[in-house]
């Protein structure tokens, strides 16, 4: 189109050259100012390239440290059987919880665990904890079904809390 111009500076028909308009150096000096963004960037990409070499890569971040196993001193561990046939008693929708009260029920009573209410009151209750396996295992077959009995091993610490274990083999 004559006598207009897109571009600063231009000259138009008349011969007269064009002032640039506000909105054009404002669009001039995010333009100096993105290149000298990408600049920086492309400093920081060369020297993060050097740096990328010594980090481990994106894969190794992601996993967690490798777990240490906890080696606490276990003082005894026995094996039980542990029958859990008066579950079945109970109605069906209790069975399975009521299996779990009773493996702890048995694990303190034929450990020697102390719980809170034989204990002084300067020291701590000690712990009874079922693992996961063995919880897995009541439940397996849902709540209405657990089993008849089940093989475990207990392990007291030092601390004198005791741990439930599947035993091997099950």
């Amino acid at each position: 189109m004559k006598g207009e111009s897109e571009v600063e500076g231009q000259k138009t028909e008349e011969g007269k050259k064009e002032e640039p308009t506000e909105e054009a150096v404002k669009d001039l000096d995010e333009a100096e100012e993105t290149l000298v963004e990408e600049e920086e960037v492309e400093e920081a990409l060369a020297e993060g390239v050097k740096a990328e070499e010594e980090l481990p890569s994106v894969e190794e971040e992601a996993k967690p440290p490798p777990r240490e196993e906890v080696e606490e001193e276990i003082v005894e561990e026995r094996i039980y059987t542990i029958p859990l046939g008066k579950a079945w008693i109970a109605t069906p929708r209790k069975r399975a919880s009521k299996a779990v009260r009773m493996i702890k029920d048995f694990v303190e009573r034929h450990m020697k665990l102390e719980t809170g209410e034989e204990l002084e009151e300067e020291e701590e209750p000690k712990r009874l904890m079922i693992s996961n396996e063995v919880n897995e295992r009541i439940w397996r077959r849902g709540i209405e079904k657990p089993p008849r009995k089940v093989r475990v091993r207990a392990a007291k610490d030092k601390d004198g809390n005791v741990t439930v274990y599947l035993a091997e083999g099950e």
